[in-house]
């Protein structure tokens, strides 16, 4: 027993849900899995701009493909799974923001420009296919838990400034009552110019919550809301890059979102043993996109770039032709070497979750346990129109038609040239489940789960009601129990041994039940048709591995193995050079790996870390699709380069844009009080292009440009911070230290300009079946260089 006077140093402990709903948490070496943990002070010591940066910068077996060509818009990968914000997408990752699920109703999509980084107290990243966090929870699940007043008092303000015309706000305001009444509000402001052209940003977050706490009860109402609009000027073509790494392909590529999210937690006692929590939540978001791309009809065809200077006013010939025949209605397609198109997507749900927690002998085995049940419903509507343009100089696109009502018209006499859609879907989802960790003895914990999610979808087709060919009206359910099992053994003091086996699923949603017909394809996010049966996924995890230390420690490491494999993964399959096609189930994919991670606080105030991943992503079926980008498609291995063509995958193939190697290193010092330093190094392989899944491209230097995949890179960034007075805090940071140029991602695809920047739909003569081949290249996402931001932040 420990004597007046003496200190008593407790062993830290980490902790961790094991549901989405709060009320039932266990230690984090019961869980049979490497599950990784951040706090607000962890985000705020890395200065990270934004949640995918934090993401990507300190978490292992995490890295970012920026496809889109904005910060706030990455597709974040864990473990080659993936939760983007680009429709068409394969998502395998579920987010929860205070149990409430942020993958949208409308393609599983996860908007990270709506998640306030200011006010996260604490993350979450669980690996694995876990049941108990539900539908799409194929290859791991982000928790995020928001800040209140009671465990973060006082005010800040926080002004911020950096390169490409950077500029932030940012406060937050908590605190309580003796009466146990608690209150946080935190708001978001920024705006940037964008490295690339044509690239502006605009962020803005508020989010606030109102509760209270007493002995036996917690209870808390938030409401968030956020609007932004991004620039995303998306892949742009290898050679371009190489001679200004700011252009882009064809502009401009506009996301506007708007969102509005309630939310009620409680969390009650009832007694020595049981916790009654639960939760209910209602969200409201709308995104428009407005994008100018090339005509894919003008791609063949020799029409006539304009010069600088050039525009609707004093337009050329090939211009004047466009807009003439436009309005004659005289075969514009081929004419117009551009499109305008312009989305709607209006979303809401609600949702309903209860728990009931249990802390006691099970079967007169000590455990914790609980169960629980969930409804969740859900409309969404799109709604999709086109209109013809022209190619300008600056890559933009000039349109020759009046969307009418900004979002449904078109061009010409109001009708869109091509495709319009207008889909509605209601989802309706109940889910029941239930979990027990049981301490077998003092070393040894035996986990059991499992849910069993029923899911009703509805299609309904406003322009094509009743079914029929084309028809994008349809219902279909899906059901299906998962289960977990897993054990965790301590074998010796601070050694730890665990292994577990699960499994998760994801329901198709209503814009990949929207294009799954081969007789339609679509092109995405922009068209629909047809509407056939799709079987949901599922992916059965195993993994196993062993820890030593402990959080705190001087030393602690783990090193782990894990393989997840697909059934019926859901893949979009390009049908066309154009890039239309269409979603299909593939048989069977598997991501597996190895992960080393290493934890040391060699001296006070010192600490450093590494995460090694070895990660093998590949298909394990045979499947044969569209390759027309690809050199080593049928249609070239018969003499017909550049023409439509299919290339076959084979079992073993990898998955394109996953890289085999992850490593991260990161290094803290705090020097005294008043100073701390940081830095961090990302690390990754090259990584195979979509169009090259069977990895064959060769590139021929005419019809084929481009190496098919994207090169391995490092970033290097560093931060520091100063604390001159008490409530004062200056910071700084560089991002992309050594300014590395480099690229996250790759795409081959058919190209209409030539190597000067021009359009030239018509690169060469046709060949003897009469077809007019095209020009192809491999499209990188450009990584953005140096930047230097500076900040302030003063606390009350």
């Amino acid at each position: 027993m420990a004597t007046a006077g003496t200190q008593v140093q407790l062993d830290r402990v980490e902790i961790v849900g094991l549901s989405p709903v709060a009320g039932v948490d266990v230690a984090a070496e019961r869980v049979p899995a490497r599950v990784q943990t951040a706090s607000a002070a962890d985000l705020e010591r890395s200065q990270a701009l934004d949640l995918g940066s934090f993401l990507n910068r300190r978490l292992a077996s995490v890295h970012l493909n920026e496809v889109q060509g904005n910060p706030w818009q990455p597709d974040l990968n864990f473990r080659g799974f993936t939760a983007s914000p680009l429709l068409g997408s394969q998502q395998g990752l579920s987010v929860y923001l205070d149990g409430v699920r942020l993958n949208q109703p409308f393609g599983d999509v996860v908007s990270w420009d709506l998640i306030p980084k200011a006010a996260i107290a604490r993350l979450t990243l669980d690996p694995g296919s876990n049941p108990l966090f539900g539908l799409n929870t194929l290859g791991g699940a982000l928790t995020l838990q928001t800040k209140d007043g009671a465990s973060h008092p006082g005010t800040s303000i926080q002004l911020l400034a950096g390169s490409h015309g950077r500029v932030a706000v940012e406060f937050e305001h908590g605190g309580s009552s003796a009466g146990g009444n608690h209150w946080y509000v935190t708001g978001h402001r920024l705006h940037e110019a964008g490295w690339r052209a044509d690239s502006p940003s605009g962020v803005s977050q508020l989010l606030a919550k109102l509760g209270r706490r007493d002995g036996t009860t917690d209870l808390a109402l938030t409401a968030a809301l956020a609007a932004t609009r991004l620039h995303g000027n998306g892949l742009q073509e290898q050679t371009q890059l190489e001679q200004d790494r700011a252009s882009v392909y064809t502009r401009p590529d506009v996301t506007r979102n708007r969102s509005l999210l309630l939310g009620l937690a409680l969390s009650r006692s009832l007694g020595a043993r049981w916790t009654l929590s639960g939760n209910a939540h209602a969200r409201l978001i709308h995104t428009r996109t407005f994008n100018g791309d090339l005509n894919d009809d003008a791609l063949g065809q020799s029409l006539y770039q304009p010069d600088a200077g050039e525009d609707a006013a004093n337009t050329p010939f090939p211009q004047r032709r466009c807009i003439a025949q436009a309005l004659l209605q005289d075969e514009p397609a081929e004419a117009c070497n551009g499109v305008l198109r312009r989305t709607l997507t209006r979303q809401g749900d609600q949702g309903l979750a209860l728990q009931l927690g249990y802390d006691g002998p099970l079967f007169g085995i000590q455990s914790q346990s609980l169960v629980g049940a969930s409804a969740d419903f859900s409309r969404s509507h799109f709604t999709q129109g086109s209109e013809l343009g022209y190619v300008n100089a600056d890559r933009s696109i000039t349109g020759v038609g009046a969307f009418g009502d900004g979002v449904s018209g078109g061009s010409l006499d109001g009708e869109p040239y091509d495709t319009r859609v207008d889909l509605s879907g209601r989802t309706r989802t109940l889910s029941a489940f239930a979990s027990t960790v049981l301490d077998l003895d003092a070393v040894t914990h035996l986990n059991l789960s499992g849910r069993y999610n029923h899911t009703r979808l509805r299609n309904r087709d406003a322009l094509r009601p009743g079914g029929g060919p084309g028809s994008l009206d349809g219902d279909q359910r899906f059901s299906r129990l998962n289960p977990a099992l897993g054990l965790t053994w301590a074998a010796a003091p601070g050694l730890q041994l665990w292994a577990g086996a699960n499994q998760g699923s994801r329901a198709p949603s209503s814009i990949e039940l929207g294009c799954a017909d081969p007789a339609h394809p679509c092109k995405l996010p922009n068209a629909f048709a047809g509407d056939p049966p799709l079987r949901q996924v599922v992916t059965t995890t195993l993994e196993a591995g062993l820890r030593g230390g402990a959080p705190g420690q001087a030393l602690s490491w783990s090193l782990g193995v894990f393989r997840s494999d697909n059934r019926d993964d859901l893949l979009f399959v390009a049908d066309d050079a154009a890039g239309f096609g269409y979603f299909k189930n593939f048989g069977r994919t598997r991501r597996q790996g190895v992960e080393l991670s290493l934890n040391a606080r060699p001296a006070a105030g010192l600490s450093a870390g590494a995460d090694l991943t070895l990660l093998d992503a590949t298909y394990r079926t045979a499947e044969v699709v569209n390759g027309a980008s690809n050199s080593s498609n049928d249609a070239a291995a018969a003499g017909l380069p550049g023409v439509d063509g299919r290339i076959e995958i084979h079992p073993g193939d990898r998955i394109p844009l996953v890289p085999r190697r992850l490593l991260k290193l990161h290094a803290d010092l705090d020097l005294g009080d008043a100073w701390s330093l940081g830095a961090d190094t990302v690390a990754t392989s090259g990584a195979t292009a979509r169009g090259n899944e069977n990895g064959r491209h060769r590139p021929d230097g005419a019809y084929y440009l481009g190496p098919g995949r994207s090169a391995g890179y490092a970033v290097v960034n560093l931060n520091a911070a100063w604390k001159p007075a008490k409530g004062w805090k200056l910071f700084a940071q560089v991002s992309n230290l050594f300014d590395r140029t480099y690229s996250s991602a790759a795409q081959l695809g058919p190209t209409g300009f030539d190597a000067a920047g021009r359009f030239q739909g018509q690169p060469f003569a046709a060949n003897a079946n009469g077809d007019r081949p095209l020009r192809h290249a491999t499209f990188l996402a450009p990584g953005a260089p140096r930047s230097v931001q500076l900040g302030a932040r003063i606390a009350f």
